[in-house]
């Protein structure tokens, strides 16, 4: 069929697919158990990542755009909406394991039933409808990929709590660069422009493009390796109360933190979990797996701090090596690099706010980000199970300040001469 379509038509629907094959292709190592395995309210099952990720291209294009449409399912607006309340009801997010019917085979067969139905709506539109649609064809590829990334980090999380430590991946993890020292980009005080500038798919969040003025600052040139944080937990830099907020020193005294998640102690060392198992912890790999609160924590034992996300993008704009260690490497864990992409989410010291002039899009897609700017902080940079071409430099990611089962890792900054 492809052969015989418009080449706006073959593109979108090539593109389509291949997001879409590429979520199979993450779920072929897993079992039928693992599909319903939900760790903590935070995290979703992977059959509900596949199930929601359907819902939204029904929701929000065939309902809109298919003639004489009529729900898959009518249940299923009310079972796999996330958080879009302007659509209607839905289940409570941490119950989301609970929900054992519809049965993983009557998930994939609505899959497979809208990707023939969203195949056969954009066949035949006609190339104004399809110039019309294309923005929001283009929004539901972007967030099926970050659930392609939030489906392995959920994942990791729930296989972290099997005492069997159970592998996702077959085999080691791909060897870690050797790091170079640590250096410092400098960078004088000036105006610069951050925020996307209008070429090619961005969130909403990442506009509009506006003017910060920065004062004199450096930024690392490399992420902080598990080495380096070894040195800082070894001088009780999880006990020493001078590093911490007051809030993340509250975090570790609830939540029992004494190194980052994943880190399991073993003899004189430690033993890491990762989607390969529990591995011996690589001393040379970028630690990851870290709250805003330690990394924080760690960056003034070290004598620095985070850097705001307006220097990290004019850090990334300007010294961006390309490349990075992205989830189609297939490594699924940091292994170092030159470049400002991949590895790991990189905390940042500015809370998550929207830019001057930034208004949420009209409808119920004006949910998608600009609801949640409160009580967040910003990550960027992307990491190692984030697809490949997601992530950019006016990419803004936000977590909560507690969280660490995101793939979060740390970038120094300190402070230039005045």
């Amino acid at each position: 069929m492809l052969e015989v379509l418009s080449k706006p038509t073959t593109d979108w629907l090539q593109r389509y697919l291949i997001v879409r094959r590429a979520t199979a292709k993450l779920c072929e190592p897993l079992l039928p158990e693992d599909y319903t395995l939900q760790s903590m309210p935070d995290a979703s099952p992977p059959k509900w990542h596949i199930a929601h990720t359907t819902w939204f291209f029904e929701t929000f294009l065939l309902a809109a755009h298919e003639p004489n449409f009529k729900p898959h399912d009518p249940q299923f607006s009310y079972l796999f909406n996330s958080y879009y309340e302007s659509v209607g009801a839905r289940w409570p997010r941490p119950s989301r394991g609970l929900l054992s019917r519809p049965t993983c085979m009557e998930v994939l067969a609505y899959r497979r039933a809208v990707d023939e139905r969203m195949a056969a709506l954009v066949a035949n539109l006609d190339p104004s409808t399809l110039d019309e649609v294309a923005p929001l064809l283009e929004l539901g590829l972007n967030h099926e990929q970050q659930h392609q990334e939030l489906l392995l980090t959920d994942l990791k999380h729930a296989f972290g709590l099997n005492p069997l430590a159970p592998a996702y991946a077959a085999g080691p993890p791909a060897p870690t660069a050797p790091p170079t020292a640590l250096g410092w980009r400098e960078a004088e005080a000036g105006v610069c422009r951050v925020g996307h500038a209008g070429d090619g798919f961005a969130f909403d969040n990442e506009s509009p493009r506006h003017r910060v003025f920065l004062e004199p600052h450096a930024v690392a040139t490399r992420l902080t390796t598990n080495r380096e944080y070894l040195a800082f937990l070894n001088d009780d830099g999880y006990g020493r109360p001078e590093f911490w907020l007051s809030d993340g020193l509250a975090a570790r005294k609830t939540q029992g933190w004494t190194a980052p998640l994943y880190w399991h102690p073993d003899g004189d060392g430690y033993q890491a979990f990762t989607l390969h198992g529990l591995r011996p912890l690589d001393l040379d790999a970028p630690v990851c797996h870290v709250s805003f609160y330690e990394a924080d924590a760690f960056a003034r034992w070290a004598g620095g701090r985070l850097p705001t996300e307006a220097e990290w993008e004019a850090f990334a704009v300007e010294s961006d090596a390309g490349g990075g260690n992205f989830l189609d490497s297939g490594a699924l864990h940091p292994v170092g690099g030159s470049s400002c992409l991949g590895d790991a989410w990189q905390w940042t010291a500015s809370p998550y706010t929207p830019y001057p002039g930034f208004r949420a899009a009209a409808g119920p897609v004006g949910e998608y980000n600009g609801k949640f700017m409160c009580n967040q902080m910003i990550l960027r940079g992307g990491s190692c199970v984030t697809p490949a071409g997601h992530a950019r430099p006016t990419y803004r990611n936000f977590f909560p300040p507690d969280a660490r089962w995101q793939f979060s890792g740390i970038r120094l900054a300190k402070d230039g001469p005045s």
